[in-house]
């Protein structure tokens, strides 16, 4: 879990790039494909690139084109953080053994989210700054239903000898058996293989009816779940405002500090995901207290002011 120290440190070099116009965070869909079709998956709803388009009728590209148009990127939002999404990322893991060790020397901090539906490269194990988030939506016999075909026999094979992050989305099927998370939680917090452990909770859209939907007693019951786990489960990173987000999630993008600082953009790399990609997760960071009490919140206000000022004089006419 991130000190204090580090915290400040991100807001602070986060602050430079938000005062002159720009956002720090910049995440990319690098591939429309994926072998999965998993209950509830925003990237391939309808709505998700503002229903002209869905991501599976998107164009995307491949080979050198690929890095090429990718690294352009890179270079003119120049982010602090990068997020590389899909579609699955590792459909795309030849040009990927080509992007992470540029972003790698050049100090930006990636975050690859994937299935591990196939073998991670063994490369990628010692890049610095790279941070694979591997999605692993509850124990197997609803994981397996839910993600086939990355299982969790593949997914434990798949990243033997890696440090990975383990992210849970919690689902209703899931909190409704006691015990659940405990047992999830207590085996990959036994995984050796386990750097840390994420828990998110399921974000419908808008109007969706479904199975995958927390009730406000379900949100409720995880809320106090993890609470509770978090001494049992060390490897499981929970701040305590995260938890508060939980209970009271953003009413809009524009309270949430994830949609404020990032950058979302499509398999062409050129259609901007809007107004958010993620929900209100992240909001938690902008509700932490630096020393002296000031919360994050309060910077990342003032700072988009000004910086939209600076963009202004830019020339843009609005902060990226």
């Amino acid at each position: 879990m991130p000190s204090k120290a580090q915290i400040a440190r991100g807001v602070v070099q986060a602050w430079g790039r938000i005062l002159t116009g720009r956002r720090p965070n910049l995440s990319i869909e690098i591939t429309r494909e994926c072998p999965l079709r998993c209950p509830g998956c925003y990237a391939f709803g309808d709505n998700h690139l503002g229903g002209s388009v869905t991501l599976r009728g998107l164009a995307d590209y491949k080979g050198d084109e690929l890095v090429r148009r990718f690294m352009q990127l890179i270079d003119e939002r120049k982010p602090l953080h990068v997020s590389i999404v899909g579609g699955e990322p590792l459909v795309r893991y030849r040009e990927l053994g080509t992007i992470l060790p540029v972003l790698a020397a050049r100090d930006i901090h990636v975050q690859l989210v994937t299935s591990a539906v196939r073998p991670i490269p063994v490369e990628w194990r010692d890049l610095h700054r790279l941070q694979v988030v591997v999605s692993i939506d509850g124990l197997p016999a609803e994981h397996d239903t839910r993600r086939a075909p990355a299982t969790y026999d593949r997914i434990l094979k798949h990243i033997a000898g890696h440090r990975i992050t383990v992210h849970c989305t919690v689902t209703r099927q899931q909190i409704r058996r006691d015990g659940y998370l405990e047992e999830f939680l207590r085996f990959w917090q036994a995984n050796p293989d386990t750097r840390m452990i994420w828990v998110s909770l399921y974000t419908p859209q808008r109007g969706e009816v479904s199975d995958e939907r927390l009730a406000p007693a379900d949100r409720q019951r995880v809320i106090d779940e993890l609470r509770r786990l978090r001494p049992i489960a060390p490897k499981l990173e929970m701040f305590d405002g995260a938890l508060e987000a939980y209970a009271k999630p953003p009413a809009s993008p524009a309270e949430c500090a994830f949609a404020r600082t990032t950058d979302c953009v499509s398999a062409d790399l050129e259609r901007r995901i809007t107004p958010c990609q993620f929900g209100g997760n992240p909001e938690a960071i902008s509700r932490h207290r630096l020393p002296g009490g000031l919360r994050v919140r309060h910077i990342l206000d003032a700072s988009e002011m000004a910086g939209r000022v600076v963009a202004r004089v830019r020339g843009n006419g609005a902060a990226r």
